[in-house]
């Protein structure tokens, strides 16, 4: 091929022979290129690179040693002429069909994943998912009533004047109790001051800013009146529960957490007693009672109003609120607040007292510290019991000699009976 010239000619002639040279070298590559594309259509587009491997391996180097994915063209190209483009190959046109939708259809079939509630609150942080992300464990779910196998129905009576002052030294003679309208024998009577399991729910919302330091101090006044064996546990509140200290016979280590609650963020009031009655289900004694300090409304809560009077009515337990309520209400969760907290008292026979200014919190809170100490404490096995899983009334009278003043009577409104 290669042939030696004249010095005159040298430069010339190579040059012609050159590009003759080059010319011989398109063809073949053009060739080479055809027998490709026509193995190609033979064999398939997933054969390709292995028969051009095995046909051409003394002519042609292997261009591409690992395959790689290409995505498809959005005018429907088939997949092996999107590769093609990769590999800087472009076949002569064919009458192909891709076996994908177009772009077009992508959007019609497009579903959104389902994802967890975390998940969801990572890429959306204003989301409902993300509030329920944040939600206690033990409020996510219902929990089933609670049904007390009932042969000592106890139900705790407080008796006061016409000035709210407490009434002592009264008799086991002097009180009707009737369950479901029947007369009942009082089998129980007692007025001692009994061991308490006590939980504190403590409000920490932004609109306690002004009252939170007086509110620790009723509840350091509230614990000056404790029994050496009574328990108590703390739950403070405020875009959600929160217990900030378990069961303990230590006043002060419930004092000490107090210290570090700020106030801030909304009001979940109704989530705060749903997680104080489940906390109360691993209490020891049986004398049980919930301690609120709020100013009054629910503005977050999961629970409704409903559900948080059923949880009380079904449980064991006796609240007693104190409610720091403004004169000129803001909006209508602090309008019906006192509403709330005096409802859910009654059903339980505690009461809810309201103050409008906090330096009457302390005030308070001995006085109920002190009710809570001079009780009367009636029992009682029905005479008709059932096994039906309803719910009971209970009613308290009094029988007094004439010539003493009115008197109130506050005890829990009834029971649920066993369902065996």
């Amino acid at each position: 091929m290669f042939r030696k010239f004249s010095s005159g000619r040298g430069t010339a002639g190579c040059a012609v022979w050159s590009r003759a040279d080059a010319s011989i070298s398109r063809r073949r590559i053009r060739t080479l290129v055809l027998r490709l594309l026509l193995l190609a259509v033979a064999c398939g587009p997933g054969n390709l690179f292995a028969q051009s491997a095995t046909t051409e391996s003394s002519s042609v180097e292997q261009v591409v040693s690992t395959p790689k994915f290409v995505p498809e063209a959005a005018d429907g190209a088939s997949t092996q002429a999107a590769q093609s483009a990769a590999t800087g190959v472009v076949p002569p046109a064919m009458a192909t069909t891709s076996k994908f939708p177009a772009q077009s259809d992508y959007d019609e079939v497009h579903m959104k994943p389902m994802v967890k509630s975390e998940d969801a609150a990572k890429f959306n942080p204003n989301s409902a998912a993300k509030a329920e992300a944040e939600v206690d464990p033990s409020l996510r779910t219902h929990t089933k009533p609670i049904r007390v196998d009932v042969e000592l129905v106890l139900v705790p009576v407080t008796i006061t004047d016409s000035m709210n002052r407490l009434v002592t030294g009264l008799e086991k003679e002097n009180f009707i109790l009737l369950d479901n309208g029947e007369k009942q024998a009082i089998q129980h009577f007692s007025s001692e001051d009994a061991p308490i399991s006590l939980g504190v729910i403590f409000d920490t919302s932004g609109s306690m800013s002004n009252k939170i330091e007086k509110a620790r101090a009723a509840v350091v006044e509230f614990f000056k009146t404790a029994n050496p064996e009574d328990e108590f546990f703390l739950i403070a509140f405020n875009e959600k529960p929160s217990l900030i200290c378990d069961f303990t016979n230590s006043v002060e280590q419930v004092q000490g957490q107090l210290v570090y609650a700020a106030a801030k963020g909304r009001t979940a009031l109704l989530d705060a007693i749903y997680l104080g009655m489940a906390k109360m289900r691993h209490a020891r004694h049986q004398k049980r009672v919930l301690l609120i300090i709020s100013d009054g409304g629910d503005n977050r809560s999961r629970y409704t109003e409903n559900e948080i009077k059923s949880t009380v009515k079904e449980a064991n337990v006796q609240i007693y609120a104190i409610g720091l309520f403004d004169q000129s209400p803001r909006s209508d969760e602090e309008r019906f607040g006192p509403e709330l907290l005096a409802e859910v008292t009654d059903i339980t026979g505690g009461r809810a007292f309201a103050i409008n200014n906090p330096n009457q919190l302390a005030d308070v809170a001995r006085k109920i510290g002190v009710e809570l100490r001079n009780q009367y404490v009636l029992g009682y096995r029905p005479s008709k019991p059932t096994h039906d899983g309803k719910w009971r009334k209970v009613k308290v009278k009094l029988s007094i000699p004439k010539g003493l003043p009115q008197l109130s009577v506050y005890s829990k409104t009834g029971y649920y009976a066993p369902n065996e």
